[in-house]
């Protein structure tokens, strides 16, 4: 007969990850081992620093709230389908918090010894409870992470080599390990390993003979098998060591690294050359190390991101966005995923201002909004900290009520421009931001000014629609974007003329070198003899693109090297040349990051001299397509001799 109770528990399991995962008998045989726990309102699951229970628990119905003692505030509340209290599964340590019933609650209690093979065996549950216990997330695969950093394969580059396609961005992280080894003979005794270990202040030892790792020993084994009165302080490393050495390679992922020592119940891993017990070990990796990784992994970010109560707070969390570039950039992650990451962050941060400016403000805002940002940020393609470029669209309102709407979305964007200054956005130069009257203006009004730059364009016209032309939305209502998207497109179709004017424009972009292929470098000015990466180089081409990708009204592309990619694919008879622009402006945009991560500042100005030969070389070769792209764009929209 049946066990109606476990099939409950098995139909509602199936709904939520990582349960969703399994497959059907697994689920029903888990189910039968659940326990059905019953709390009332206010009732304590675990206290911080508590001993880990030996489950972990689903909230069926209710919610449980997740807190510190420090600061008592809420850091997280977990409601129906929500997995909670990892730690034991994860980490083999005391909790870090506490968790208490925010109401009446059925919880289901998950057995860590039965639920453990599933996550080892089937990578998909691995990872999200990987995933959920580096985020203290309620749930990755929620509605509002949809297409996000959870669980988020990015395409568009060859990163088969890089990353597997069914693991998370989790992976690209780098494991930071100690290359300070200590070793010792089997012969050496407990007390001898545990002075040193003292003395180094050092979790293991690793027992070498001839060089190659035979065994290591941990302060747990000291503390199980020495301080009991096991064995005798005089005892030697042979007899107490644990052997054979598990080994894996250096360049293993952080989720691969927790896996292996949630599979072997270990708490070090010992990184060869080669990734086996017969070359001589590079490094230690232990269980601290990849906690102080899994707390600057995108997922932890986004969640500091929502917890921060003033803009001044998100200042620190850019900082570690700008490690974690550093880091992705060191592994040679390719760069149009790091973009996607970075860009999103960077979007996060944007976002939680301008919900932390709605909440200053003394009513909710009179009618729907968009926030859009303007230029590299609207093409992804923001990845160091620079000025400011954004604008705000609002909903359009009868005359009477337009002073006193315009004055409320002008308060506002005074508002979360000053907080995306304080968390290290300068302020634009030109004033190209939402606090401006000029770019804060009903959709109307924005369909007005577009149509006098796209039916009467001049200099100042068409600059201002190559930056407006680069947007994305980053807060707000979509359908207003869309709107004037669709706007433009129509006009644009409308006015072909401001093809030809959007081609002179893109045309008067300064040449990267000059005879002999020598770099073109700022003849006078603050950053005289420097080379402006971003105007003689990125700049043609992302002009070159909008151009293109405009003539064949294609919507919702505006990073450039995917509008490059798109074009590749309308334009076969130009294919070489836009995959070598999309591969150019990659290459110039990860030179462009490095050094100005290098130079801690916009990466726009180098100084030719200090780069290598070989550095040289690969820019100028970048620059090879951006002489060829332009001859095709002048030839096809032939703008003669307007000028602008």
């Amino acid at each position: 007969m049946k066990n109606t109770i476990s099939q409950r528990v098995a139909d509602f399991l199936k709904n939520f990850p990582p349960f969703s995962f399994l497959d059907q008998h697994d689920i029903e045989v888990l189910s039968e081992q659940v326990s059905i726990i019953y709390k009332d309102k206010g009732v304590v699951i675990f206290t911080e620093n508590e001993e880990t229970h030996d489950s972990f628990y689903v909230v069926h119905k209710g919610a449980i709230e997740l807190r510190k003692k420090e600061h008592n505030d809420i850091l997280d509340m977990c409601d129906e389908g929500d997995i909670f209290g990892l730690r034991p599964l994860i980490a083999h340590e005391n909790y870090k918090m506490e968790a208490i019933t925010h109401e009446e609650t059925i919880l289901y209690a998950i057995p860590i010894a039965i639920f453990k093979p599933y996550a080892i065996k089937n990578p998909d549950v691995g990872s999200f409870i990987i995933d959920s216990f580096a985020s203290n997330t309620q749930n990755p695969f929620s509605k509002s992470h949809s297409d996000k950093l959870y669980g988020d394969v990015f395409n568009g580059e060859n990163i088969g080599e890089v990353i597997d396609t069914d693991n998370k961005i989790l992976d690209l992280q780098p494991i930071k390990y100690s290359k300070k080894i200590i070793t010792c003979s089997r012969a050496a005794t407990a007390k001898e390993i545990a002075v040193t270990m003292t003395k180094k202040n050092i979790g293991a030892m690793l027992v070498v003979e001839d060089m190659l790792p035979i065994g290591i020993i941990t302060d747990k084994d000291l503390r199980n098998k020495i301080v009991t009165g096991e064995y005798s302080i005089n005892t030697t490393a042979d007899v107490i060591m644990n052997s054979p050495v598990i080994t894996y390679s250096k360049k293993m992922t952080i989720t691969q690294a927790q896996m292996a020592m949630m599979k072997s119940n270990i708490s070090h891993l010992c990184l060869t050359k080669d990734g086996t017990a017969n070359t001589k070990a590079v490094g230690i990796l232990s269980k601290h190390d990849l906690m102080v990784a899994l707390g600057n992994n995108p997922a932890v970010l986004i969640k500091a991101l929502k917890r921060v109560k003033k803009a001044k707070a998100i200042k620190p969390i850019r900082a570690k966005i700008m490690q974690l570039l550093q880091g992705y950039l060191d592994q040679n992650i390719p760069i149009t995923l790091t973009s996607k990451i970075i860009t999103e962050l960077n979007d996060a941060c944007i976002k939680r201002v301008i919900e932390l400016s709605l909440a200053k403000m003394r009513t909710p805002p009179p009618v729907r909004f968009s926030w859009l940002a303007l230029g590299s940020q609207g093409r992804s393609e923001q990845l160091l900290h620079t000025d400011q470029d954004n604008a705000l669209i609002y909903e359009d309102v009868p005359e009477e009520l337009q002073e006193k709407t315009s004055k409320y979305f002008l308060e506002l964007a005074a508002i979360v421009n000053k907080g995306l200054f304080e968390i290290g956005y300068e302020y634009c130069p030109a004033e190209m931001m939402a606090s401006n009257p000029k770019w804060c203006l009903s959709l109307n009004q924005w369909k007005e000014l577009v149509h006098d730059w796209i039916s009467k364009p001049g200099k100042d016209e068409v600059l201002l629609s190559f930056i407006f032309f680069d947007y994305s939305l980053s807060y707000g209502d979509r359908e207003l974007a869309n709107e004037l998207a669709d706007y433009i497109f129509g006009d644009i179709d409308a006015n072909p003329i401001f093809y030809v004017h959007l081609v002179s424009g893109a045309l008067q972009s300064p040449s990267p070198t000059g005879f002999f292929r020598q770099f073109l470098v700022e003849q006078d000015g603050a950053h005289k003899d420097f080379f402006d990466i971003k105007r003689r180089a990125l700049m043609p081409l992302a002009d070159a693109a909008r151009v293109l990708i405009l003539s064949h009204s294609v919507k919702g592309i505006s990073n450039t090297p995917e509008r490059f990619e798109k074009l590749a694919e309308l334009e076969p008879q130009n294919k070489e040349l836009y995959l070598s622009c999309a591969y150019s402006y990659k290459a110039l945009l990860k030179f462009r990051t490095k050094q100005g991560l290098l130079h801690h500042d916009s990466g726009q100005f180098i100084e030719l001299e200090a780069l290598s030969k070989l550095e040289k070389v690969k820019l100028k070769g970048a620059f090879k397509t951006i002489k060829e792209l332009q001859e095709v764009i002048s030839m096809r929209f032939n703008p003669g001799k307007i000028t602008i």
